[in-house]
């Protein structure tokens, strides 16, 4: 894009500022080009742009004189020019998802743009110019069509816009409904259905958002928020191990018995638990079915008290709904957990009693399929399907179609399962009704792309659909030829199968006696270009020895081949570890230390393989047998000890091998035993090297040694110098990595004062704050450096040093502290608020208090504001008040984090507006803002140390009265849970607020 050019009117020509906005729009126009969305609007925007230059051009040509309508002319069209130029920039940059849905707001603008240039060139005196008639023909007409221009969206981006916008007006987080939608939204931005493409998409959507949010467009984020919210329901957005972690937190803190219900659960006419609780003007609660019955049947008094009602008005009891709603999801949730090992039962009876009361379930909630799905169901489930007993197939199919049908993590799953497939075929060729289900479970899993072939490998299956599409069954002929259509195999397949038969020849010669042929051939696996399908394939078929017998060749030359192909075929993380179980890491540690023979080039290739192997250990489950690359102290000190010894590239390779074990499963002894070999000291000197990618990973291994490092050891390898050196990387590193690791060494660092002292000298508090403050910080690596200088930032809050406290808030950190409580990640939210915890600990004894004098009554001078809190004259600087930093409100949107770090954090700030005497003043405030409910919910927080806080929290604030009436009800539920599944302290704890509630009495067993 041209370069904003200032114009002054005085000196410059007519004609040269016509040609340079000419030129600016031209530019715009070509960048236009590359716009992928909006395509026919930002084509008709860029002809009219296109025309405009045109005529501006031509005007440049001719011998203008200045005029005062010129001049206004020329101004509107830079300004306008610009703007149309960040359009199309932003049409061309911007996540396509953001842009989709903001489609209307840039329709908008591009009307707004083309009135604005078409006003601007009706501003020129074409009359007054010596114009051919064609050329003022030309630019009226170009003004009329500009001034009447239109931009539509198209229909199906309409229909797709409504459908996001009723969801989120009806809170409807149906995710079948969700899954449709962003299908359909994927399909019109031209994205990727995978959910590899889903979920970068939808993490730059959220970060345009974080960026309205910068741009404090309230508005526009607020709206986003709301679609995020929705779409978040879809498989595709959420990975299955961030649905599993949420739902086994859950799962964990709910024990393993069935609640009870309350007593006031029960409606007093039907004596069974509400489904719908009204409340009549008697103050009593009914099932409202019951209820309109007893009033329809003419009674118009309570059925409880006998007492005349002035009104039959029904009002929805909300909280005990809710109360009920809980009870029941919780009980249903204990339920499927207990029902999974009676479908392993011997007798058909309690299995076909099960499946009933499974099937009940799931079709009863979409939120009961997902509880079976995590606690892993599906292979039971399968195993059923070779039962003898045809009623518990036939249930388990239906089962199995309802898990299916609006889930591709479920389709998936159900194909993975061993011999599953072969099992759903073999019930087509059974009875009617399980024939039916076994085809429509496989219609279902065939819309999947990656179940689809597995389906199609079954020969038989084709046989038996042919079959079905005979039949005279109308629905079962129509599923059976739509599975035909979805079976036939795409292009990629063909591909896929031609270098399967290629590979099988060159797999023999690579096993032949002959070692120049198999020389040659494992010098074709070092140079071709191959898919991770493919390697796996390769090694899978028995390339992995000969190529192992190759490595221990006496000839280097043959070494080099073979390491060259291991190499080539090493960086998939399941040949990787099949590498490491086969032996290959004697060899190569050997050759990699064997210097004084080998050339430096094979030396890094060695190195570089080495380092495939590291990655991928990295990739192993946790609860799998662990593969280790790095078995003992004398492996990792002679690998280790090598950095010091070898060239840049070599370096670089062991260090980042280090780096990667120290993020496997096993990495915690890893780290222990690098610690015990002084690798601190090597990385604290690595630091000062020149070479910046050498540097940028001893920097990173570096912080990841602190992570639970001994402070001892710390204190012994970092000194003042090395501190100074870290800070110089953040400030002048280019690698956001390194600087996020950088900024995690420093945050990590031992609470020594000294060392405290060292970073204030070194200026570390400035430079934590820019690294806050930074715009940007949304990137993924940004992202970390916030969080990490977020924790950097709590060492210098500490209550115990009030001087730091005050040189902290000086720089206007507490505002920052709290925008980051909203745009932060959760770790970045829950330093923040412990950092506004921490400063909160110290404003009663900062606020200004005000003396009261006894002729103030009459004065005429207005009265002093006091915080409703401290009782004092406060503010941010100088008392670092929360209430004034305006955190109250986030800090209570930050108790339904889902992280009991976050919660926990959060509570503890919002807690310290009660500690001591302002009890009464704190809570009140805590009330206002909405505060109490949410601190009551945590009741049900699996972390045992939120939940003792928040006991201790509640037993204070029911202390008031009038806080006792207003909550005591929302907690009963959680409380009695607690009396009756919590631990021996925390029993007590919750009985002993039960008892202030007169649920309990003081003589308790619970006591």
């Amino acid at each position: 894009m041209a370069k904003d050019v200032i114009i002054s009117a005085s000196f410059v020509p007519i004609s040269e500022m016509l040609s340079q906005v000419a030129l600016s729009i031209f530019e715009t126009v070509h960048a236009a080009k590359e716009v992928l969305v909006q395509k026919e609007n930002i084509k008709k925007f860029s002809t009219y742009l296109e025309k405009t230059a045109c005529v501006l051009k031509e005007l440049s040509r001719l011998n203008l004189d200045y005029s005062e309508s010129f001049k206004n002319a020329v101004e509107i069209l830079k300004r306008e020019s610009k703007i149309a130029e960040q359009l199309v920039l932003e049409c061309k940059n911007k996540n396509k998802v953001y842009l989709f849905l903001n489609c209307k707001r840039i329709i908008k603008r591009l009307e707004n743009n083309t009135k604005e240039i078409s006003w601007a060139l009706s501003l020129i005196p074409v009359a007054s110019l010596d114009l051919s008639v064609g050329i003022s023909d030309e630019i009226s007409k170009l003004c009329k069509n500009m001034l009447g221009a239109e931009y539509r969206a198209a229909v199906a981006e309409q229909e797709i816009l409504e459908k996001i916008v009723s969801a989120t007006q009806e809170c409807n987080a149906n995710r079948s409904r969700a899954n449709d939608l962003l299908f359909h939204i994927a399909e019109a931005v031209g994205i990727s259905t995978e959910q590899s493409s889903f979920e970068k998409e939808f993490k730059e959507f959220k970060n345009e958002i974080e960026d309205a949010k910068l741009r404090k467009d309230m508005t526009e984020a607020v709206q986003m928020e709301q679609i995020i919210a929705f779409l978040e329901n879809a498989d595709a957005i959420k990975s299955h191990e961030e649905r599993e972690k949420k739902y086994f937190n859950k799962r964990n803190s709910l024990g393993r018995q069935p609640l009870q219900p309350l007593q006031s659960f029960y409606c007093p006419i039907t004596q069974d638990v509400m489904v719908d609780p009204v409340e009549i003007s008697s103050g009593k609660t009914f099932e409202r079915a019951a209820i309109e019955k007893w009033f329809a049947e003419g009674h118009n008094s309570c059925p409880l008290t006998q007492i005349s009602l002035d009104n039959l008005f029904l009002r929805p009891n909300k909280p005990l709904q809710k109360l009920i709603e809980e009870w029941r999801d919780r009980n249903n949730l204990i339920t499927i957990v207990s029902l999974k090992p009676t479908l392993q039962s011997t007798e058909e009876h309690t299995v076909l009693q099960s499946l009933d009361k499974l099937q009940g379930l799931l079709v009863e909630r979409e939120l009961h399929r997902e509880w079976v799905t995590m606690e892993d169901y599906i292979p039971v489930l399968i195993e059923l399907l070779s039962a003898k007993n045809r009623e518990i197939r036939t249930c388990t199919l239906t089962i199995l179609c309802i898990l299916a049908k609006d889930s591709e993590d479920n389709k998936k799953a159900i194909a993975k399962v061993d011999h599953a497939l072969e099992l759903i075929v073999r019930s087509l060729a059974r009875q009617i009704a399980e024939s039916k289900l076994a085809l429509q479970l496989l219609l279902d899993l065939s819309r999947h792309h990656l179940v689809k072939t597995g389906i199609g490998n079954i020969q038989s299956c084709i046989f038996l659909l042919v079959t079905a599409s005979n039949s005279n069954d109308n629905q079962a002929a129509k599923n059976a030829e739509e599975l035909l259509d979805n079976l036939s195999f795409c292009n990629q397949n063909v591909i896929e199968m031609a270098k399967a038969n290629y590979f099988k020849p060159l797999l023999q010669l690579l096993s032949s006696g002959e070692e120049d042929i198999r020389i040659m051939m494992a010098k074709t696996l070092s140079e071709i270009e191959l898919t991770d399908h493919n390697k796996v394939s390769l090694f899978k078929d028995g390339a992995l020895e000969p190529l192992l017998q190759l490595l221990t060749h006496d000839d280097l030359k043959v070494k080099k081949v073979a390491i060259d192909a291991i190499h080539n075929l090493s960086d998939v993380p399941q040949n990787g570890l099949q590498l490491i179980r086969e032996g290959a890491v004697g060899p190569l540690f050997e050759l990699l230390y064997r210097h004084s023979l080998l050339s430096p080039s094979l030396r890094e290739q060695v190195a570089a393989t080495i380092m495939h192997l590291a990655i991928s250990t990295a990739a192993q489950v946790a609860d799998s047998k662990q593969v280790l690359l790095l078995e003992s102290e004398e492996d990792i000190f002679k690998l280790f000890s090598l950095i010091s010894l070898t060239g840049p590239n070599i370096q670089k390779s062991i260090l980042q091998t280090f780096l990667a074990v120290c993020h496997s499963p096993s990495s915690v002894e890893i780290r222990e035993k690098l610690r015990k070999l002084s690798a601190l000291q090597v990385l604290v000197q690595l630091c000062e090297q020149d070479n910046e990618i050498v540097r940028g990973n001893a920097v990173k291994l570096f912080c990841c040694l602190t992570q639970d490092g001994d402070e001892n050891t710390l204190l012994e390898h970092v000194g003042q110098r090395c501190i100074e050196r870290l800070l110089r990387i953040i400030t002048t590193s280019n690698d956001l990595e390194e600087i996020a690791a950088a900024m995690g060494i420093i945050s990590n660092l031992p609470k020594d004062p000294e060392i405290t002292l060292w970073l204030l000298d070194a200026g570390a508090l400035e430079i934590i704050s820019t690294c806050l403050t930074h715009e940007g910080r949304n990137a993924s690596y940004r992202m970390q450096i916030t969080e990490n200088a977020a924790a950097a930032l709590c060492r210098f809050i500490a209550p115990s040093n009030l001087e730091w406290q005050k040189r902290v808030a000086e720089i206007g950190i507490i505002p920052v502290l709290v925008e980051l409580l909203v745009s932060g990640t959760t770790l970045t939210k829950q330093n923040a608020a412990i950092s506004l915890k921490q400063f909160s600990e110290s404003s009663t004894a900062l606020t200004n208090r005000v003396k009261k004098r006894w002729l103030s009554w009459f004065c005429l001078e207005a009265p002093v504001k006091c915080c409703p809190v401290h009782l004092g004259i406060c503010t941010v600087e100088s008392s670092f008040c929360i209430l004034e930093a305006n955190a109250l409100e986030p800090l209570v949107r930050m108790l339904g984090e889902a992280d009991p770090g976050a919660c926990e954090a959060s509570l503890d700030a919002l807690l310290t507006l009660m500690d001591g005497e302002r009890l009464q003043c704190g809570s009140k405030v805590l009330a206002e803002a909405n505060a109490i409910a949410p601190i009551i919910k945590l009741l049900s927080s699996p972390s045992a140390s939120l939940q003792e806080k928040t006991l201790k929290a509640l037993e204070r604030i029911f202390r008031l009265v009038e806080f006792k009436q207003k909550y005591g009800t929302s907690a009963q539920m959680p409380l009695v849970d607690i009396t009756q599944r919590g631990s021996g302290g925390m029993r007590s704890l919750a009985a002993k607020v039960l008892a202030q509630l007169n649920l309990l009495t003081d003589q308790s067993s619970y006591f």
